[in-house]
């Protein structure tokens, strides 16, 4: 006792002398500051200072700082990131929810704010948000983001495909260049004299406009194949082996053409041509094995030191500056460095993840709006223009479409496919604004014919899933129509996962259903990723990464399983729409977090996406939304419940590795569809069913009754009814599983019974 109070009283003395020691030196020193400033002030004498006086002048001092604060060209860029980021994913998920690709909102955000719309109706706040003198910090930094995205999609590439499928993708892709270019340079022969700037020759304009026919946008097309599932198929290769192969081709030919525009003929473009050969050949034979040994040394690491990571970057930036002398523009060089990257997933991945979220979240919307900003719709202000713009979209698709179609009809494909593939290389998307933006900023594009173009991109964007849709249901074949129909008599369960510990659980609880029907039932479990989250060059190592633990316990269950791997930009509406397709019989799901839980940021956040989540607002107004009020449940959960029609199974996971004691709470009669569910446990995996009588429902309704009373006769050693007064904690603790309805999981919240901090793994039902 003596002891503590010692050493009581010895903390509470070194808490005193350094509160002591604190208190001395800041309050010496604050004093030594006050005594030096108020001598300080004699030194003013003389040197006419204005100190001001009144709190009027004071505030409006105030102001005035202010007022210069916001017109700091710092200012001015931050606030203009802040404006386009939220512009840009707003936009994105517009057009995400209707079908199109993300890049599209992002485009039409950038002419929102641009001179066509903002700039039109609000030319006060634009001046505001984009002065003049501001838009060269803007350019730069977008085209910083540029070099960093060209970069991501030279990794992106895989070149062992090309090699692979060279033969009938390289006859298709220079089929999709060459023909589209030269019906661009045919019509730049009947535009040029209106449309070409002054000053600028036939040679540099009719190139350009050829090569701006003939793009295909990479990323665009290979997200779009993954979202539509064909990626595992012929065509999904031949047409991802033909966009890389269009890409390769098409940015040679436009650093070509870059050094024509540059140097005026091609005789004089020759010089660059040569030193760019010299470049391409120095950052193949010599850079890229030196990246290899670089890539083989660190491969088996998870992270890479900051010196690993400078030597790439660095090259990266070496390589753009080299082809930005030479006269190829630094994209270029960008692109080749990413191309040449160590051929290793694992690698790829660190730094695609290290550099993609930067340049397309933060830096990429930049370029958007700048590009944007140079767009002037006002300029096409009469029927003639228009006119002009229609063809300019005609001779695009014609070229695109129809060369790429023929081509791959020529070498052997069917017509569907053939169409499918002309479709998708049609597709223009991000990788046309860099090639417009190039002529812009080179003066061979005019704003007008830029404005043109930039719709043209657009149009052929926009149609390419309209246009895949309309393939698909002109060339819909019978056994499509008919293979619905297959599987009618077996009992179907889709099971949907995000990672991998929570599909085992999922797969353990359907196996749980069916383990002694195998034969009348069928399996699916179902992995959707967001598009913009995977790339081409790794899909095949990230879906086996993704269901290989699950394969693993499928065995060990002996459970035959059949699997759905998707890339999607709506993964809620995709899972209704699977779920309803393939006509399951139950469709189990796991309970996802709420960001919107747990502090007053996150209600806050809650209330506000209620209000511009269109499905949240509808909820509300149908009354749909009461269902969750009271229920953990996030926003993907919320939205499966309303919209799925077919039976749906929540599991709230607590490590579930068997379902061998289960107990099924019955709140009223409409939980009588539970014992059927009950009664396939039993008779599958033998399970002990425990019934438990809230409030003597058992005998509310005639079906209730009877049900029970036939699950009583049929497994009487199995089924066991009690009432929740007999329920205690050990209880809870010798059970594996609770099953309960939908609205009996929300009385039973709204009750707060202490039931939910003892439960076990709970399985919602909603039938």
């Amino acid at each position: 006792m003596f002891y503590h109070i010692c050493s009581a009283i010895k903390r509470n003395m070194k808490n005193l002398k350094n509160a002591l020691f604190y208190i001395g030196v800041t309050g010496g020193f604050t004093a030594l500051i006050y005594w030096i400033i108020s001598k300080g002030k004699l030194l003013e004498i003389g040197r006419n200072i204005i100190s001001p006086t009144s709190k009027d002048t004071l505030f409006n001092q105030f102001l005035v700082s202010l007022y210069h604060n916001l017109q700091h060209p710092l200012a001015i860029l931050l606030l203009q990131i802040i404006t386009i980021i939220i512009v840009a994913r707003f936009f994105g998920w517009i057009f995400r929810k209707i079908g199109q690709p993300t890049v599209i909102g992002e485009i039409v955000a950038g002419i929102f704010l641009g001179p066509s719309l903002v700039g039109l109706y609000f030319p006060e706040y634009s001046g505001l948000l984009f002065p003049p003198e501001s838009l060269g910090n803007l350019q730069f930094l977008s085209q910083i983001g540029l070099i960093l995205f060209m970069y991501v999609i030279g990794m992106e590439l895989d070149l062992k495909v090309l090699k692979n499928k060279a033969n009938e993708a390289v006859v298709i892709s220079h089929a999709s260049i060459i023909i589209p270019f030269a019906l661009g340079i045919g019509l730049s022969y009947f535009i040029y004299h209106q449309f070409a700037p002054q000053g600028v020759e036939f040679l540099s304009f009719s190139l350009f406009m050829g090569i701006a026919m003939s793009i295909t946008a990479f990323p665009v097309l290979a997200r779009i194949v993954q979202e539509r599932g064909i990626h595992k198929t012929k065509l999904g290769t031949i047409v991802i082996t033909c966009a890389a192969a269009d890409d390769i081709t098409a940015w040679c030919l436009l650093a070509a053409v870059i050094a024509i525009v540059k140097a005026g003929t091609f005789a004089s473009a020759l010089y660059i041509i040569l030193l760019a050969a010299l470049y391409v050949v120095v950052m193949l034979f010599l850079v890229k094995p030196f990246l290899k040994k670089v890539g083989d040394l660190y491969a088996t690491k998870d992270n890479l030191s900051k010196s690993v990571v400078a030597i790439f970057l660095l090259t990266l930036i070496i390589s753009s500056y080299l082809t930005e002398i030479i006269g190829i523009h630094a994209l270029f060089g960008a692109f080749m460095t990413g191309a040449i990257m160590p051929d290793i997933p694992k690698f790829r991945n660190i730094f695609i993840e290290k550099v993609e979220d930067v340049s397309v979240i933060l830096l990429l919307p930049l370029f958007f709006v700048f590009t944007g900003l140079r767009t002037e719709i006002g300029l096409i202000n009469d029927a003639y223009l228009w006119q002009i713009t229609g063809i300019i979209v005609l001779v695009a698709v014609i070229g695109k479409f129809l060369g790429s179609a023929l081509a791959a009809r020529f070498v052997g494909q069917n017509w569907k496919d053939s169409l499918t593939i002309g479709a998708l290389m049609n597709t223009r998307g991000l990788m046309e604004l860099v090639v417009l933006n190039i002529g812009y900023e080179l003066g061979v594009l005019s704003p007008k014919i830029f404005t043109m173009m930039v719709i043209m991109a657009l149009v052929t964007t926009v149609m390419t899933g309209p246009a895949l849709d309309l393939i698909n249901m002109l060339f819909k074949s019978k056994e499509t129509r008919s293979a619905k129909n297959k599987l009618n008599d077996t009992f179907k369960i889709l099971l949907s996962f995000g990672n991998q510990e929570k599909g085992k659980s999922l797969l353990r609880l359907a196996n749980s259903f069916v383990k002694n029907q195998k034969e009348n039932t069928n399996i699916t479990a179902m992995h959707l990723s967001l598009s913009d989250e995977m790339h081409a060059y790794n899909l095949e190592d990230y879906e086996k990464e993704t269901f290989q633990s699950i394969f693993e316990e499928s065995a060990n269950l002996n459970q035959e399983l059949d699997t759905i791997f998707k890339a999607t930009v709506d993964i809620e509406s995709d899972i209704i729409d699977i779920a309803s397709k393939g006509d399951y019989d139950l469709v189990l799901v796991g309970l996802g977090k709420s960001i919107f839980e747990g502090s007053f940021l996150g209600r806050v956040l809650g209330f506000t996406t209620r209000i511009i989540n269109p499905d949240r607002l509808l909820d509300k107004f149908t009354g749909k939304e009461g269902l969750f009020e009271n229920s953990p449940f996030d926003d993907r959960t919320r939205q499966l419940i309303s919209k799925i029609k077919n039976p749906l199974g929540i599991l709230v996971d607590k490590e579930l590795t068997h379902v061998n004691d289960v107990f099924v709470p019955i709140y009223s009669g409409d939980d009588a569809f539970l014992i059927e569910y009950a009664q396939k446990l039993i008779h599958n995996n033998n399970s002990k069913i425990t019934l438990i009588d809230i409030n003597n429902q058992l005998k509310s309704t005639f079906v209730l009754e009877k049900s029970i009373e036939a699950l009583l006769k049929n497994y009487p050693s199995n089924v066991k009814i009690i009432t929740d007064k007999d329920l205690n904690a050990g209880f809870f603790i010798n059970q594996d599983l609770m099953m309960i309805g939908l609205e009996s999981w929300k009385t039973l919240v709204d009750s707060q019974s202490i039931w939910l901090s003892n439960i076990p793994s709970t399985l919602i039902v909603k039938p």
